[in-house]
């Protein structure tokens, strides 16, 4: 990760930052960004993490590693609690920076009482719920005119079987609610199913699960758009990105391992035209899609929330969205500069799978293959390498372990999520050549002291 700007604006060095999250993901690259940023900025960064040999937990950068591990399951009362004693122990007013849909819900639908130790945007306390939602943020968009691809609701096999006709096959499914991805899965991640057999193979006989079934827009008419915005009270965007997803793992899914900073002004209006009629405040992460079939963008995700790969994006200040969030809830102007463009982020060992699947399957080598100067790394980093030498460590365990399952028996296999192409795996559409609008496409308080 290279310095920022020179002419950086300071952050306020008297106001630390917590990197906050719910559930157990201890290899996340963006959580790193986030201490990486401020730290290198002069904030003081603090962590909950689930052990102390996480990669984020390791990091030269954070000053203080909270093990506080969840799953989910815990009841809000006592996730409260323990932001609450965590805000308690770091003594002072600090920003919190949630990097799930878990955390930034519980942080907005219980702001009165964390409002005790957090500095919060100012953010309607159901709308993260609402927009983390798949179904929810659905109905959202077809009352505000926003493109998003079909989706239907089943409650039985019944519906569900209606849902796939309707839509057509390939469909792609997805945990409806933010909440029952951790407590009440019906899949591992998105998945897409190719025909009526494998879905009807996927539920048993009864309700189902809480669930969503998406339209799939075919890959070769398909290009996959990132923005990231920090808006500031009433919805005003104080930063706007936009850049696209060149290749992801497993391929085509919803995991970046290689992306590009690029200006859309037409996605970037589309976004920010949202963001001020829903008067969303906070840090937020859009996928979209672009269609050829009808040439427009649709929605895919709206995660309110800092996103994994947001140190793709930076304005020509050094800005990027969690400085930007620092910087507003602090009290400190956000210098609206355009964004810097040609950046390039790459996601770790996670690239490679990734380039080998674009090989086998398009029979040429991908764009963007060779890192750049301009090149953000998710782990490897001169000034702070010790992260990424222990997420490689984590990394080969976590493979070894899944080989080993499926070496004594094949059932996690046959358990997985299936690809369009029989496989199982994640799935996702493509990038394209070029890019529209003018852009060109290459996890009840307790006592103790105030804060």
């Amino acid at each position: 990760m290279r310095p920022s700007a020179p002419d950086a604006p300071p952050l306020d060095p008297t106001v630390p930052a917590l990197l906050a999250k719910v559930g157990a993901y201890p290899q996340h690259h963006g959580g790193l960004g986030v201490v990486r940023t401020l730290g290198r900025a002069g904030v003081t960064v603090h962590a909950v993490v689930e052990d102390r040999l996480t990669p984020v937990a390791l990091s030269r950068h954070l000053s203080r590693a909270f093990v506080r591990p969840t799953t989910g399951l815990e009841p809000q009362d006592a996730l409260v609690a323990a932001l609450l004693d965590v805000g308690r122990a770091v003594g002072a007013p600090c920003v919190p920076v949630p990097t799930d849909d878990e955390a930034a819900i519980l942080l907005a639908e219980h702001a009165e009482v964390l409002s005790e130790c957090f500095l919060l945007p100012r953010v309607d306390p159901g709308l993260p719920r609402l927009l983390a939602g798949k179904a929810s943020l659905h109905a959202l968009c077809e009352e505000l005119g926003v493109a998003a691809p079909r989706s239907r609701v089943p409650l039985d096999r019944d519906e569900l079987v209606d849902a796939g006709r309707e839509l057509g096959f390939p469909v792609v499914l997805k945990n409806r609610d933010a909440w029952t991805r951790l407590r009440d899965p019906a899949v591992g991640g998105t998945t897409a199913v190719r025909d009526e057999r494998g879905l009807l193979d996927r539920f048993a006989p009864g309700v189902l699960p809480p669930l969503l079934v998406q339209e799939y827009i075919p890959r070769e008419w398909a290009e996959d758009w990132i923005t990231h915005l920090y808006c500031g009270a009433g919805g005003e965007p104080r930063v706007a990105f936009t850049g696209l997803k060149l290749r992801s793992w497993p391929p085509h899914a919803g995991v970046t391992t290689r992306a590009v900073a690029l200006a859309n002004p037409a996605l970037a209006r589309l976004a920010e035209d949202l963001v001020r009629r829903i008067g969303y405040s906070g840090a937020a992460d859009l996928d979209w899609r672009y269609d050829r079939r009808d040439e427009r963008y649709k929605l895919v995700d709206f995660n309110p929330r800092t996103g994994a790969q947001f140190r793709l994006f930076e304005n020509t200040d050094g800005v990027d969205v969690v400085r930007a969030m620092h910087l507003d809830l602090t009290g400190r102007e956000v210098p609206p500069r355009p964004q810097a463009e040609g950046r390039v982020f790459v996601a770790g060992q996670l690239d490679l799978p990734s380039v080998l699947a674009w090989l086998r399957e398009e029979r040429r080598l991908p764009p963007a293959l060779w890192p750049g100067p301009g090149t953000e790394r998710a782990w490897l980093s001169g000034g702070d390498p010790l992260p990424a030498a222990v997420e490689a460590v984590r990394f080969l365990g976590a493979v070894a372990r899944r080989l080993g399952r499926e070496v004594r028996g094949g059932t996690d296999g046959r358990r997985g999520r299936v690809g369009t192409d029989g496989r199982r795996g994640r799935v996702g559409t493509g990038g394209g050549a070029r890019g529209r609008g003018g852009a060109p496409a290459p996890g009840g308080r307790g006592g103790g002291p105030p804060c």
